[in-house]
């Protein structure tokens, strides 16, 4: 199937644009065609493999493209070794990919059929700074990751026990949780948490950012 098959229709550029504003990303023609394909191929393989429950494409612009992209200002992340867990359908890593290609991202999934999806992302997006590693969190034995990020795993306890010592010195683990579980997170010993962001457009949702006191200079 032709690219124009895929993603005509599928969502504008000015509604890329405008759906990235609240998350403080204006993209160019090469990030919207990114975009435009990469929710292309999450629609067309979520018929067989299970990836996101959300269907629109201005959902998913927003659910999944904004809320990932936010944490690249946020955080902020700009350059170094990113390891994504749990990657699923690949968010929030593979956006952050595309936004910032001086970036090395390992995108850690043991599902077969989701590594296939992640993987054909990858070849079709032409993402060179991005790969992906089927296998469980505890099996990655690789060390000074800059970056580990995560979006729904749990429990907490175990993926902060491994970034604490997967991270770099001064690395950062990022989570994107709700409120209520970013109040038990900040409790937790070993860390240090900055303030909870709140998502654009969430009632509930936060963007948590901790480093480890074992990892701090």
């Amino acid at each position: 199937m032709k690219r124009n098959d895929l993603t005509q229709g599928l969502i504008s550029d000015t509604q890329i644009t405008q759906g990235l504003v609240p998350y403080g990303v204006t993209p160019d023609n090469r990030l919207r065609d990114q975009v435009r394909d990469y929710i292309s191929l999450l629609r067309l393989w979520n018929q067989k493999v299970s990836l996101t429950a959300v269907k629109r494409p201005e959902d998913i612009l927003q659910f999944h493209f904004g809320e990932s992209f936010l944490a690249v200002k946020q955080v902020p992340i700009e350059n170094g070794r990113l390891a994504d867990v749990g990657s699923g359908a690949g968010f929030p890593a593979i956006p952050i990919a595309m936004l910032v290609p001086d970036l090395e991202v390992t995108l850690i999934e043991a599902n077969l059929k989701k590594t296939t999806f992640l993987s054909e992302v990858i070849r079709r997006l032409a993402l060179r700074n991005t790969r992906v590693v089927r296998s469980r969190m505890d099996d990655v034995e690789e060390d000074s990751f800059n970056f580990v990020t995560a979006r729904a795993l749990a429990p907490h306890q175990h993926l902060t026990r491994w970034s604490a010592r997967s991270l770099a010195p001064s690395g950062k683990l990022v989570l994107w949780v709700g409120e209520a579980d970013a109040a038990v997170i900040a409790h937790e010993s070993g860390w240090v948490w900055q303030n909870p962001i709140q998502i654009p457009g969430s009632r509930r949702r936060v963007l948590l950012i901790g480093t480890s006191e074992g990892k701090t200079n």
